[in-house]
């Protein structure tokens, strides 16, 4: 008996060494989100930005969407704003780089000038939403070290929690806690904490659908800034995949003419 015991607590044992860290549990569920991500190519959608201050004011923008899928590195956005009429032709571009420092310009028609976004500043409020700048780059798998943290639904939808710590100067948090769905892999709620470690904001996802077989994209995303009780929708339509563009339609000299 005694040595069929020591057999079990043997075996026990190397179970526990052989398991799955945390971080090794975080990574994992990572970059198995990248994988089901690659090969949309590039896409294009409509966007309607509803921004609500603390008072329960509410403004309207009308905004489209380009993105571009860039191997070897993070991918290329690109946003033009139509609406309302003080801001039309406000363009956004933003390179995404796996390691290096996102690349990101502002074109201000009202200055009829191209703004660089400094490193430093990409904490800043993106046109004066509840998204930073930072916020608008594609999540890099390598931009971050993972923690898985436990399992835990999210409106009826099974997800896995992990939180990520930005490896990269100048991040706006400590650390973000995000929702995966199982069944999806794309995430249904994040939670930013600020420089001090204080829950900042809650971004809400909802609405996926998906498209071409294999690709999930929300249809909702509403930021909530609990610091200062302003809240950011954005609602997307009119989702376009593999429509043919190219690095051409991504040049910074040129985004002055964005349509």
């Amino acid at each position: 008996m005694k040595n069929l015991m020591l057999l079990v607590l043997l075996l026990c044992a190397a179970v526990v060494v052989n398991a799955e860290t945390p971080e090794e549990m975080g990574l994992e569920i990572a970059v198995e989100a990248d994988k089901r991500d690659n090969g949309f190519a590039d896409s294009t959608s409509k966007m309607t930005m509803t921004l609500k201050n603390a008072n329960g004011d509410v403004s309207i923008r009308k905004m489209r969407s380009k993105a571009l899928e860039v191997e070897g590195d993070g991918d290329k956005g690109l946003t033009i704003f139509d609406q309302p009429a003080d801001i039309k032709g406000t363009a956004f571009l933003s390179f995404t780089h796996v390691l290096d420092a996102d690349d990101q310009w502002l074109y201000l028609p009202a200055l009829k000038r191209v703004k660089r976004i400094s490193s430093k500043n990409k904490s800043g409020p993106f046109m004066g939403s509840e998204f930073a700048f930072e916020d608008l780059s594609s999540r890099e798998v390598e931009k971050y070290t993972y923690h898985y943290v436990k399992d835990e639904a999210v409106n009826g939808e099974d997800a896995f929690v992990i939180e990520a710590r930005p490896n990269y100067k100048y991040s706006g948090y400590t650390r973000s806690v995000v929702w995966i769905s199982k069944e999806k892999y794309q995430p249904l709620k994040i939670v930013y904490y600020d420089r001090k470690n204080s829950l900042l904001k809650t971004m809400v996802l909802s609405g996926y659908q998906q498209y071409l077989g294999q690709y999930w994209r929300a249809d909702m995303m509403v930021m909530t800034n609990h610091q200062t009780r302003k809240e950011t929708q954005l609602d997307f339509a009119d989702y376009q995949f593999k429509t043919g563009l190219s690095d051409r339609d991504f040049n910074k000299s040129s985004l002055k003419r964005a349509r």
